[in-house]
């Protein structure tokens, strides 16, 4: 992704596992809460436990850690668009 990629509050990106500062996001789609010039504040929804929902990891994605529009990967690696 670009800076020049127009982003927007509640649009949803994916991180790739091939560039994400924090391995734990490989893959993970993203909530953008707030556009910046260096990427996107978001989070990802975490699953919950014992019939509770989870809770929201919070991530500072650059440019080059997230794709828009479709996904771009899945976790079995069997795709890549």
């Amino acid at each position: 992704m670009t800076p020049k990629t127009h982003l927007e509050a509640g649009m949803l990106v994916q991180l790739s596992p091939e560039t994400v500062g924090n391995p734990m996001f490989a893959g993970c789609i993203m909530v953008v809460t707030e556009p910046k010039v260096w990427g996107a504040q978001g989070y990802v929804q975490a699953l919950g436990e014992d019939g509770k929902p989870g809770g929201q990891a919070c991530y500072r994605a650059r440019w080059e850690e997230m794709e828009s529009g479709r996904s771009c990967w899945c976790i079995s690696g069997s795709y890549k668009g």
